[in-house]
């Protein structure tokens, strides 16, 4: 802890805006026995109106964060489908139990 309370309280800091096309999906999680969550499958439908389905998924990293204030759980993943991988952020709003992918 610093003079004058600086540095304190920053563990709610807000994230900003989320910033990239949002995509809807559905999301397949496995939770471990302490309570973190592995996302291992996502559903979501595609320009042509297609549901696409991948199961191909490598979490990199995971980041508890606050969206203009909404409590959510930030997973920077690698997504293989048909031998290409792309990089996105697939986001979990915690309050709504809802998932997006950010591309």
């Amino acid at each position: 802890m610093s003079a004058f309370g600086i540095g304190i309280n920053t563990q709610n800091t807000n994230a900003g805006r989320i910033r990239g096309k949002q995509i809807e999906i559905a999301c397949a999680c496995w939770f471990t026995s302490s309570g973190k969550t592995i996302p291992y499958m996502i559903k979501y439908q595609d320009v042509n109106g297609e549901i696409q389905t991948i199961h191909e998924i490598t979490v990199k990293t995971l980041e508890e964060k606050n969206y203009s204030g909404i409590p959510s759980v930030e997973y920077n993943c690698i997504l293989s489908y048909e031998e290409v991988s792309k990089h996105v952020k697939l986001i979990f709003f915690k309050e709504e139990c809802r998932w997006v992918m950010i591309l």
